[in-house]
């Protein structure tokens, strides 16, 4: 076995750049930028007492996720190491889905959510999306001001993918409060935890007793014959990993056009797809800012850092994105995607094109509704949820022309 330099001991011994301040979620780019000077690997901690490694370099990250021989997703020996009540565990804990699994049990896994999501019609999933935001705008379109996170972002993507996953509306804020708690990590992540297995379990266990058209029923019904103690993990990866990131992108990319007005003429007017902005979002504010988890099967060297095992090793999707804008600036081209928000090798996002479907028709939709939307606050003013994982918005004021879906020629 490869034993550390002096240089990779001194690197371990270093202070680690701590990623559950409230400053990271004010101001990330400086505690990326901390990162990055420790070179293509930091080190950092996802909560009190919790290390990790940081990858901040981009052909880094590529080897990380195209090396499944190093490298694994199974976080159960690290889970060893750290107590039962940490605020991360809600993210990170092993569970039997694609998400925490290597090789065939992976495959087995990926390939059942793929054939399902494939069940799922582009018109259908869009006629899914203008259902909600028709319901929403009706809620705050007569008052003329809202908060698009709280108000609209948040419980359209309940709403889409309770319906997805055959619940009803009146779930939805359940749903979105329980999923809110576990990302942002601290004292209620495990009281979020509970409330969110205890939601995956009641739907399982009705699709079990009587089938529907829906994705639980369809991964029960799959020819690889999963369990119903696995479909309900499965389906406690897809409803959260939809839910989370999709409502911090939308919001994201809401921000990004409200806080530019030329940008946002262009967009309205048609001038300039919405997917720009979605794309803008991806390269530079990247919901899910720092994921990706493995974990080395043995300690090894891994570009200039001796890697442990049994410790985090994350992609920071922040950092990348932040260099990557530092090193080509205003010469990346509109439609460029080149950036890792939807990760790569065998763990890439299975489902890309429905998430950019559901966030481009919310955002399109929502804007010919109420097509004079403007912030109350400017951007540089807004406040970020903390936690170590996400970039998301507490809340998004707007105001605008009171208007309701159903009066007379308010139909775009």
């Amino acid at each position: 076995m490869t034993q550390p330099s002096p240089a990779e001991q001194a690197f371990s011994l270093a202070a680690p750049v701590r990623l559950w301040e409230d400053g990271f979620a004010r101001d990330p780019h400086s505690y990326y930028a901390a990162l990055r000077a420790q070179g293509p690997v930091g080190w950092a901690e996802l909560a009190p007492g919790v290390p990790a490694y940081v990858v901040t370099d981009r052909r880094a990250a590529l080897d990380l996720l195209h090396d499944t021989e190093t490298f694994s997703r199974d976080p159960r020996p690290w889970e060893a190491t750290v107590p039962d009540d940490s605020p991360v565990l809600g993210m990170m804990r092993w569970r039997p889905n694609t998400l925490f699994a290597d090789g065939a049990a992976h495959i087995r896994y990926r390939t059942t959510l793929i054939d399902a999501f494939d069940l799922v019609e582009p018109h259908d999933l869009r006629a899914r999306v203008h259902r909600a935001v028709h319901l929403l705008v009706s809620r705050i379109g007569p008052r003329g001001e809202a908060d698009l996170v709280g108000e609209f972002t948040r419980p359209l993507m309940a709403l889409v993918f309770n319906s997805l996953f055959g619940l009803p509306d009146s779930a939805s804020d359940r749903l979105d409060a329980a999923i809110g708690k576990v990302i942002e990590g601290g004292a209620q992540s495990a009281q979020g935890e509970a409330e969110y297995a205890g939601y995956v379990l009641q739907l399982i266990a009705a699709k079990t007793e009587r089938r529907g058209d829906d994705l639980p029923s369809w991964l029960l019904d799959h020819p690889a014959g999963l369990t119903p103690e696995e479909v309900t993990w499965q389906v406690f990866l897809t409803l959260g990993a939809g839910h989370e990131p999709t409502s911090n992108l939308v919001s994201n990319a809401l921000s990004r056009i409200l806080g530019n007005p030329d940008y946002y003429s262009t967009l309205t007017s048609g001038a300039r797809p919405v997917s720009d902005a979605v794309l803008e979002v991806l390269h530079h504010e990247t919901p899910l800012a720092n994921y990706g988890i493995h974990y080395a099967r043995t300690p090894v060297t891994f570009h200039g850092v001796w890697i442990r095992a049994a410790v985090p090793v994350v992609i920071s999707y922040g950092a990348l994105a932040q260099a990557a804008e530092q090193e080509r600036g205003a010469d990346r081209r509109p439609g460029d995607a080149s950036h890792l928000s939807w990760s790569a090798g065998p763990h890439a996002c299975p489902v890309k094109q429905h998430t950019l479907l559901i966030a481009t028709e919310a955002i399109e939709r929502l804007t010919q509704w109420l097509p004079d939307l403007e912030p109350v606050l400017p951007r540089e003013r807004l406040t970020w949820r903390p936690g170590p994982f996400h970039r998301s918005l507490t809340a998004l004021p707007v105001r605008f022309t009171p208007r309701s879906p159903d009066q007379p020629g308010g139909r775009p």
